[in-house]
């Protein structure tokens, strides 16, 4: 028992035992700054991590909020720390525990909405608003006094959103502040009504939040105040029309750079269109080509919407990319022709081919191949020739291009069989997939070596797809019987029932352990991939279609290697009545219901690539009757 009466051992924090929370405590009121910066990132990860508090967050406010007053420092870390704990996640009683606690220490803590620190009075209005409605009301004139006192531009629309997400009287009086001459009043004014609007979103307010942005861009932060506070360029992005106005005003970018070198925080607003709206490309082009500075992500967005542009704009993506095939860098020329290539420019085949003579081990040179293969198809065999040249020294992730063209691969069988002795690295895996694409070209030398990496287990993480590939090649199923067996019989394994299915009728003796997972209690993810093998085993459908559609139904992204529930309805031919609605209400929704994030390819959407199988699926399926 701790001396504040606290049995800190019988709590439980993010990390395991409380029994650590005292000493850091203690640590925080030492004079060394660095032991102070240590324990807090300590306490903040064990008492709020990632938003969720603990059995022992509760506890530890009291002392957060003392430490805050009379400790050496780290103020503004503690109330943020407070703050975060008040609109903090978990289990009900730990959250409402967490959020009385802080509630009860608040009163404390007033003084520091008058603070001479900018950062002090600013964190204060987060906590105050963290706190919620039924412990801030009180507060509510604090807040209006500090809206008309504070002198610091940013503080001031602080306190617009923080009374604004309190519900602050019925909100007339943010129309007041619209024409406030600081931007960021303006905005916080604004972006709040913009919140409280359904869409269509009004213009005039769209227009205030655009323009009072483009007066003072700054950081747009998620997640900073509590819900229901929205960015206002994340509510634009459920307006397609509001947002390209706002382009249009001047809202290029949603965020600045915490990091020069983090690419991916300049997440544009265009970005975020092509991203929740579908058919959208051609509209943001403009605005995206003016924003550039040739950085490769924003290149390899460019490259992803030129698969869905038509052809008069995939010319402005040639032209604007073209000059960057002069450029020094490498990487710079890489992305250039991985764009040229989804914008079907035809000379990125010869650029291919120079970059996997320059550097075929560069990750970029696999994106631009790749790419090249999949829009140009058999005229982009040059490429493949290329990667033969320079397999010894190819990326793994490259070599596997040449699953694509198995004329040219079967060149370099006993080359590719001597990657699977590779251990250590990625080769392996591909060389199995370029094995198995070759089937029985692969020869005796492929089944010799492909029946080595099963039977002495060389990586036993890719023995089971060896297997499967040993007898595409040899035409025995024997091998991969025995490992599969071995495999199902440890339990369910929705991959190896996925190889299971790719033996077809081969796979019969593995169905006692494929079907009991047919049973609606075994769960739809097993019952859809154990459908899927057990049709391409059987060509059954009386106990396989409906688990199959059920599974179509969630929209999942499609995963390379990986039989997707859509592909394979379209295989079967089938489609149960009652898929058909919501797939095609789906497929021709205007919003996507699959997003890309932050990854930022350079491949097609993936949204679009399961909404056109989707469309495929329902113009060729027929439609049946289930008992489902």
């Amino acid at each position: 028992m701790g001396t504040d009466g606290v049995d800190w051992a019988a709590l439980t924090h993010a990390h395991g035992s409380a029994e650590d929370v005292p000493g850091l405590l203690r640590a925080m009121e030492s004079e060394d700054a660095d032991a102070r910066e240590r324990a807090m990132d300590a306490l903040d990860s064990a008492l709020c991590r990632h938003g969720d508090v603990y059995a022992a967050t509760a506890p530890a406010v009291p002392h957060l909020a003392r430490l805050a007053l009379h400790g050496p420092g780290h103020r503004v870390e503690l109330l943020r720390l407070l703050a975060d704990i008040a609109d903090g996640y978990g289990r009900p009683d730990e959250r409402n525990a967490a959020r009385r606690a802080v509630a009860v220490a608040l009163p404390s803590l007033l003084s520091f909405a008058h603070d001479a620190d900018t950062r002090v009075r600013d964190t204060m209005l987060l906590l105050i608003a963290a706190c919620g409605r039924p412990y801030a009301l009180p507060l509510l004139p604090l807040l209006r006094a500090r809206l008309d006192a504070e002198p610091d531009p940013a503080v001031r629309s602080r306190a617009v959103t923080a009374l604004a997400l309190l519900g602050a009287g019925d909100g007339h009086w943010r129309h007041g502040l619209l024409g406030d001459p600081e931007p960021r009043v303006r905005l916080a004014a604004a972006e709040d009504l913009l919140r409280t609007c359904e869409p269509p979103l009004p213009g005039a307010l769209v227009d205030v939040c655009a323009r009072a942005y483009a007066a003072d861009p700054h950081p747009r932060e998620r997640g900073y105040w509590p819900l229901p506070h929205l960015p206002f360029t994340e509510r634009l992005l459920e307006d397609p029309e509001a947002a390209l106005r706002a382009l249009a005003t001047g809202v290029p970018r949603t965020g600045r750079p915490r990091d020069p070198d983090d690419e991916v925080a300049w997440v544009t607003l265009a970005h975020g269109i092509t991203d929740h709206w579908r058919g959208r490309e051609a509209d943001v082009l403009p605005w995206a080509l003016r924003a550039m500075r040739g950085d490769p992500w924003e290149v390899n967005w460019l490259a992803q919407m030129a698969c869905a542009l038509p052809p008069r704009q995939r010319a402005r993506v040639r032209d604007h990319v073209l000059p960057h095939l002069a450029s020094e860098v490498p990487d710079t020329r890489a992305t250039a022709v991985t764009a040229l290539a989804r914008a079907r420019v035809p000379q990125a085949v010869a650029e291919t081919v120079r970059l996997v003579e320059e550097q075929p081990g560069a990750y970029v040179t696999v994106r631009a191949v790749t790419a090249v293969a999949e829009v140009f198809g058999a005229d982009a065999r040059a490429a493949a020739r290329a990667v033969v040249r320079r397999l010894a020294d190819a990326h793994s992730e490259l070599v596997r291009v040449l699953a694509r063209f198995p004329e040219v691969a079967v060149d370099v069988v006993d080359e590719l069989a001597a990657l699977l002795t590779r251990q250590g690295t990625g080769y392996p895996p591909v060389a199995v997939e370029v094995l198995g694409r070759l089937g029985p070209a692969a020869g005796a030398v492929g089944e010799r070596a492909l029946r080595t990496c099963v039977v002495e287990g060389v990586h036993s993480s890719v023995s089971a797809v060896a297997a499967v590939a040993h007898c595409r090649v040899g035409g025995d199923p024997g091998l991969a019987l025995s490992h599969l067996r071995r495999e199902l019989s440890d339990g369910p394994s929705a991959w190896s029932a996925h190889l299971a299915g790719e033996l077809g009728p081969a796979a019969v003796p593995l169905l006692p352990f494929i079907e009991p997972y047919l049973a609606p209690d075994a769960g739809l993810g097993a019952r859809a991939e154990a459908a899927q093998a057990v049709w391409r085993i059987t060509g059954r459908t009386e106990d396989t279609l409906e688990p199959v559609a059920l599974r179509a139904l969630a929209w999942e992204k499609v995963y390379p290697g990986r039989r997707h529930p859509v592909e394979t309805l379209t295989e079967m031919g089938l489609l149960p009545r009652f898929a058909v609605a919501p797939l095609r209400s789906a497929a021709e929704s205007p919003r996507r219901i699959i997003h890309d994030g932050l990854s930022l390819g350079d491949d097609p959407h993936p949204d679009y690539v399961v909404r056109d199988a989707v469309r495929e699926l329902l113009a060729t399926a027929q439609i049946v009757e289930t008992a489902g």
